[in-house]
């Protein structure tokens, strides 16, 4: 399995990996995510298939500045065990760095 990690930006794309959130992703709740600076989706595909994703969130606090936080993390169950949550993690973990986060996760 060749995996590779890649950012979501559109609706069309959430979309077609739907079996990896929790519950059918809403039009205007996917809009208004995507539209958020804030907010990161990152996907895991083997060769055209969605296999895995991570949903970031960062959230800033007056006394501590910017955190990511991991709101939601979904493999399929195919494509368990082998890895892909973890990878997912660490892209996540690795943007938070890029962006300046900090926090008890190695952010």
């Amino acid at each position: 399995m060749d995996i590779r990690v890649e950012r979501v930006t559109d609706a069309a794309a959430v979309r077609a990996m739907a079996a990896l959130f929790g519950g059918p992703p809403q039009a205007e709740a996917t809009r208004r995510f995507l539209s958020e600076p804030g907010h990161h989706l990152l996907a895991a595909f083997d060769g055209e298939e969605a296999v895995g994703m991570v949903s970031g969130v960062e959230m800033t606090h007056p006394d501590k500045g910017t955190e990511m936080f991991l709101y939601e993390l979904g493999v399929a169950e195919h494509a368990r065990n082998r890895g892909i949550g973890r990878r997912l993690v660490s892209e996540l973990a690795t943007m938070a760095r890029e962006r300046g986060c900090y926090g008890g996760c190695g952010c």
